[in-house]
């Protein structure tokens, strides 16, 4: 019997999909499922979710909730991180200081300004996790899907001795769709994904053994594929792979496309991917949810008709059954650090590569190096991302100036006392949230 627990419990729908999925593999129909969160009601509604599909599935599981982190961790072989530090309020400071400056981000929780203060803050829980793990379940596999990603794990990885990965939906996400738009088959596509988390690239994408690109290149010429990824669409055809995050994202990782209101309007407004892809539309729906998560979770729990107990596609639940199931090798790409995998990016950085999970634990594979112009581009990003993970260990602010002052985005819009003047502003507006600096002088 496996002890699975959720840190994070509250985020109700990822909590309930992964339950779901995790049941569905024999060996680990009778876990123990073990949820956590500061939120008591949120808590609560998860622990009825997980019931509801184990009752259904008739699965001889146990589902337990506690606010106590140290008991939710006591014993697990597994567990899974979901959080959000600090509340949407901080977040939003994240989009508007930069705007100010320039600085126009679509997400912010990856990279750049946004992303590295939103690492900054979630460092601390994400260690004081770890610290209890070492305590309570030190051999426990941690899977991480709370970003930013690869700082988060570059900084877990190198501090802590818990085994992890980080997880992302990107990579098997864009696979689909690159299939979908030539009319491919899953199950005939081939690939291979190496890079950053939301910078990785598939270095190459076959169907039945034949290299897909040019069916890719010749699909992009429909306008509604072009239209669906207009950012993405065009780093492929000026770059020559293909990218795993959504135009949103890689908009605002580089300096191609949101540094002039014209490029925003002609690439970041009118593509049928973005939703319509403003950051004030994404706060605005984040925030919407945030009001009316019980109205929609409230429908689902008390809803008369049988609920879909058919696995998904998220990794989580492949890999701890590969670890703690039965005896399959699972592959997928993970956030992992870089000894000896991608040879031209830097070593001990986080990089997101294949990885197999079997009874042995998480075996990462060697790729080689990247094509020299995806290098250029990457290697800057996992720069940049280990400056900021430096600051988040020694608590040195000037790190953090220095990480944002070379951010693409910034580099485009900002002159240099700018871009000192922002990252002040933003350590005024986090400075309630950041334990691990003494002071904020740089």
């Amino acid at each position: 019997m496996a002890k699975i627990t959720f840190i994070g419990a509250g985020s109700l729908g990822f909590t309930r999909g992964l339950v779901r999925d995790l049941l569905t593999f024999p060996a680990l129909e009778d876990s123990t499922i073990a949820l956590m969160d500061i939120d008591a009601e949120r808590l609560e509604f998860s622990k009825r979710a997980c019931e509801r599909i184990v009752k259904e599935g008739n699965y001889p599981a146990k589902v337990e909730a506690t606010l106590d982190r140290r008991e939710a961790l006591e014993g697990a072989d597994a567990v899974c991180t979901t959080i959000l530090a600090a509340p949407p309020s901080v977040w939003r400071t994240d989009i508007e200081i930069p705007k100010q400056y320039g600085v126009d981000i679509n997400v912010g929780d990856t990279r750049g300004p946004a992303g590295v203060f939103r690492f900054l803050r979630t460092a601390p829980p994400m260690m004081d996790i770890c610290r209890t793990m070492e305590e309570v379940c030190p051999d426990a596999t941690l899977l991480n899907y709370t970003n930013p990603m690869a700082m988060l794990c570059r900084l877990m990885q190198s501090e802590t001795k818990i085994v992890s990965t980080g997880l992302c939906h990107s990579v098997q996400g864009t696979a689909g769709m690159l299939a979908n738009w030539i009319g491919a088959s899953m199950d005939d596509v081939t690939y291979l994904c190496a890079g950053i988390n939301h910078q990785a690239f598939y270095l190459d994408f076959k169907v039945n053994g034949e290299d897909a690109y040019p069916r890719i290149r010749a699909a992009m010429e429909r306008p509604e594929v072009y239209n669906e990824e207009q950012v993405r669409n065009e780093m492929f055809l000026h770059l020559g792979y293909y990218v795993t995050e959504s135009s949103g994202h890689n908009s605002e990782y580089n300096a191609w496309f949101r540094k002039r209101p014209d490029l925003i309007e002609k690439y970041c407004t009118h593509g049928t991917g973005w939703n319509p892809g403003h950051y004030a539309y994404i706060l605005n729906e984040y925030l919407r949810r945030e009001d009316d998560w019980k109205t929609d979770f409230l429908r689902w729990l008390e809803s008369p008709d049988p609920i879909n107990l058919k696995r998904g596609h998220e990794y989580a639940a492949y890999i701890i059954n590969a670890l703690h199931g039965d005896n399959t090798i699972f592959e997928f790409n993970g956030n992992v650090r870089n000894f000896g995998l991608i040879d031209n990016l830097p070593e001990g950085c986080c990089v997101e590569v294949p990885v197999y999970a079997d009874k042995r634990g998480l075996n990462p594979v060697h790729v080689g190096p990247l094509p020299r112009q995806l290098q250029a581009l990457v290697a800057h990003s996992a720069n940049l991302e280990e400056m900021a993970v430096e600051a988040a260990i020694t608590g040195d602010p000037s790190l953090v100036f220095h990480s944002i002052l070379f951010d693409p985005l910034t580099m485009a819009v900002c002159s240099m006392a700018e871009a000192r003047s922002m990252v002040k502003d933003m350590f005024e507006a986090n400075r309630d949230h950041l334990p691990q600096f003494s002071h904020f002088d740089i």
